[in-house]
């Protein structure tokens, strides 16, 4: 009798479920679940309580019926839980954080193995929108059994026959599957909530075998000046090129790092002078501080071009020495915004900082301000005496908040008007990644402030730290306008090179606003191109304004320029002579045989620290400057070139397609020289990096 009851009850048709009975339903069973889930015995083998064998793992074997989960709300709570894992394969195209953050207060450790990597093939042979329930990719995962070998398209197809689950166009079913999906990724809500919404996704990258996923990072978001190179120029028409002193070495630094990270340099980041002037050199200084400047010029055959020559410019400053240094008055100014909080950035900054104070002299002074959001003063003036007091304010700064950096220029410039040292060295030094987001942020907005700063006769230095959002283009405008330097610090060997080694040159300045102005003679030069200063560019006529700002040069401080210059009559000119040739016409005093020796004619103007009125000294370029062969020129001369070389090939200077890196690589062997800090074995090394990567 019970099983003809039966029979007959499995005739009827049941009624048509309400959906809100249906939605209170899967909640109740999804708690009922989640408890029996959570409250389970440790399984045999796993003292931490996960199952062998995860739900996802469940649905997909042999055993579970298809028929009997299709139509049923038994299907839906069945199937629901997967959606959790399965949004974050669909959401590829968001930064994918780690396992831990996915699991939120559950340990990477304890977390289920995710599901094998077929399913991420098949879906991104498609390369279909995820514009489907959530549901809809739970039931492919469910069909997808272990034997079965169906491409993407076939269960698409068989989905938008209605042959899985019938849930298509049900928008309870997708309504549900949503709000389950949040129940099973409550670490990821803003994911799961955009999947509501139809997007377009990028192809789904394969799982590795291990099924470990994967840290995407965050594009990089560095701005660096978009400068062109120098282009030639024709002697007959331009015979004269100005530009300013640079002693900066941030894009050495930065290049290296890129190198040294397994990839090739942004060309926009590769500044060639700064190259050029990272390194020491031996050249010849002055011998009183009365002219704090000495050029030394070598005329010698260009390495990637033989119908060419290059001039090279040498300039050593004036070496204070450390028993007469004058007292010094510093004002770190740090950014401490949460896009700090990386190791290579606030804790090496402090480290850094830390170098610097155990050189100064104990009557020096060092003031602290912060910045993220509000600029707050974390150090008043305090004298080096005090070291403990001092390393104890750098050992507290935390990173957090947004980056205002106008804020903190303001009051770090006021500091150092409070304890402003009389014929002494007064200096704020920005330590940043350049992320200025708050308050005026356009480099022109900073570039007035500096600049109304530098009155009061504060200088300013610029060290960058980090990568991702460095902003390499503000840091040289505030260097180049606030009377100072910049330098990029990637390691703590960088700090000591730039804060120990280099404090002299880097903190007591001998000369500002330094210009150079050189003039080639048409008799014997028929072209040249500047190698590098592309951001350093002056007008022909600001070399004798002295209300033109220029750069800077410390204590020891060496600069070196090199042109690329074609004598006249080489195959190598590029320009036509004029058809009117007026502009061309030599000087009367070339004519009548006054200068007819000269190649050139080098220029410096400068001013001494705390003085507004400039001095002029000149050095005659003639054939007593020129050297035979390149092997002929001095040993540093030639290592400089091998750097200027590196510098234009990584810069894409067409010049240089055809000399090689090896070649680079040889002349730079060949001129090391004395090499105390293993600086230019270092730069051996990035010849090679780069000449491997430019192969891949």
């Amino acid at each position: 009798m019970m099983d003809k009851e039966l029979e007959k009850l499995s005739r009827l048709t049941p009624p048509a479920a309400d959906p809100e009975a249906r939605a209170r339903a899967l909640a109740a069973a999804m708690q009922a679940f989640d408890s029996a889930e959570n409250n389970a015995a440790a399984a045999q083998g796993n003292a931490k309580g996960w199952r062998p064998s995860s739900i996802i793992n469940w649905i997909r074997s042999p055993a579970v019926n298809k028929k009997f989960l299709a139509g049923s709300a038994l299907a839906t709570l069945l199937v629901i839980p997967a959606a959790g894992y399965l949004t974050l394969e669909l959401a590829r195209n968001q930064p994918i954080v780690d396992q831990e953050k996915i699991a939120g207060a559950v340990s990477k450790n304890d977390m289920p193995k995710p599901a094998q990597p077929r399913l991420s093939e098949a879906l991104a042979e498609e390369n279909r929108p995820a514009q489907s329930s959530v549901a809809d990719s739970a039931q492919i995962l469910q069909d997808k059994e272990p034997q079965a070998t169906k491409s993407a398209a076939e269960l698409r197809a068989e989905f938008d026959a209605g042959e899985i689950a019938g849930l298509k166009n049900k928008s309870d079913e997708s309504a549900a599957a949503l709000g389950m999906a949040k129940r099973a990724a409550p670490a990821a809500p803003g994911v799961v909530a955009q999947l509501a919404e139809p997007m377009a996704v990028a192809p789904l990258p394969v799982p590795p075998a291990d099924g470990r996923m994967q840290i995407q990072l965050d594009p990089s978001r560095e701005r660096f000046a978009n400068a062109a190179a120098n282009p030639i120029k024709s002697v007959a028409t331009d015979p004269v090129s100005t530009f300013s002193a640079d002693v900066d070495s941030a894009s050495y630094s930065f290049v290296r790092r890129s190198l040294t990270g397994g990839a090739m340099p942004d060309p926009q980041s590769v500044r060639v002078e700064e190259m050029i002037n990272y390194f020491p050199y031996d050249w010849a200084g002055p011998e009183k501080a009365d002219q704090p400047f000495k050029a030394t010029v070598t005329v010698m055959p260009t390495p990637w071009n033989h119908d060419t020559e290059l001039m090279h410019v040498a300039i050593k400053g004036y070496d204070i020495a450390p028993a007469t240094a004058p007292h010094a008055n510093l004002v770190f100014l740090i950014d401490v915004s949460g896009s700090m909080d990386e190791p290579d950035k606030l804790p090496l900054l402090k480290s850094a900082f830390r170098l610097l104070v155990s050189k100064l002299k104990a009557d020096d002074t060092v003031s602290i301000v912060t910045y993220a959001g509000n600029a707050g003063t974390v150090l008043e003036p305090t004298r080096v005496a005090e070291k403990s007091k001092i390393l104890s304010a750098i050992d507290r700064l935390e990173a957090g908040g947004s980056t205002g950096g106008a804020e903190g220029i303001e009051a770090a410039y006021n500091l150092a008007k409070q304890a402003f040292v009389k014929d002494g060295v007064n200096r704020v030094m920005l330590a940043t990644d350049g992320d200025f987001n708050v308050g005026p942020s356009s480099d022109e907005d900073l570039k007035r402030i500096i600049e109304e700063k530098r009155k009061d006769g504060i200088f300013l230095t610029v060290l960058g730290f980090g990568r991702g959002n460095l902003n390499d283009s503000l840091m040289q405008t505030l260097a180049q306008n606030g009377n100072g330097s910049a330098a990029y610090i990637d390691t703590l060997a960088e700090a000591q090179k730039a804060l120990v080694e280099e404090a002299g040159s880097t903190l007591f300045p001998i000369a500002k606003d330094v210009k150079f102005q050189v003039e080639f003679n048409p008799e014997r030069i028929a072209e040249y191109r500047l190698i590098g200063y592309e951001t350093r560019a002056l007008n022909r006529e600001d070399f004798n304004n002295d209300r033109v700002d220029a750069g800077d040069i410390g204590s020891g401080h060496s600069v070196t320029a090199i042109y690329e210059i074609t004598p006249k009559g080489s195959p190598a000119v590029m320009n036509d002579d004029l058809r009117y040739g007026a502009a061309g016409k030599a000087s009367a005093e070339t004519s009548d045989g006054t200068h007819q020796g000269e190649l050139a004619f080098v220029k410096m103007r400068y001013k001494l620290p705390g003085e507004d009125k400039s001095a002029l000294i000149t050095t005659p370029v003639g054939d007593g400057n020129t050297v035979a062969t390149v092997d002929a020129a001095p040993g540093d001369v030639r290592f400089s070139v091998a750097v200027a070389a590196f510098g234009q090939k990584l810069s894409r200077i067409a010049a240089l397609d055809a000399y090689s890196y090896q070649a680079i690589a040889d002349l730079a062997a060949a001129s090391r020289g004395t090499d105390p800090f293993g600086y230019r074995s270092d730069f051996l090394g990035l010849v090679r990096l780069a000449d491997g990567l430019s192969q891949q």
